[in-house]
């Protein structure tokens, strides 16, 4: 299926380190808070998408494999790494374009 949104990314990650045994994603998987992960709402888990930082153009493929975010009107959580990658982990959050990836 073909998914197409802008909207709001935010990053997670730092705070699972803390939690005993770690954080499993919403599919089971352990979350590497360095890898390139996201979360969302309502795509089928698990699934690529690219995710392009509408400020910087900066283009990536993370793997939908968590449920989030909860905050406001955040259309995806993208894992510490991906924010990194995107240019926007010390402002928190952006504006993004994100896609399916078509496999």
């Amino acid at each position: 299926k073909t998914y197409k949104q802008t909207g709001i990314a935010s990053w997670y990650g730092n705070e699972t380190l803390r939690q005993k045994d770690g954080h499993m994603t919403a599919n089971g998987e352990a979350f590497d808070p360095n890898g390139l992960s996201a979360a969302h709402k309502l795509l089928p888990l698990p699934l690529f998408v690219r995710v392009t930082n509408l400020k910087n153009r900066k283009s990536i493929i993370v793997r939908v494999n968590d449920r989030g975010p909860f905050i406001g009107d955040r259309i995806i959580d993208l894992s510490t790494g991906a924010a990194k990658k995107l240019g926007f982990y010390k402002d928190g959050t952006t504006k993004v374009l994100v896609e399916t990836v078509k496999g």
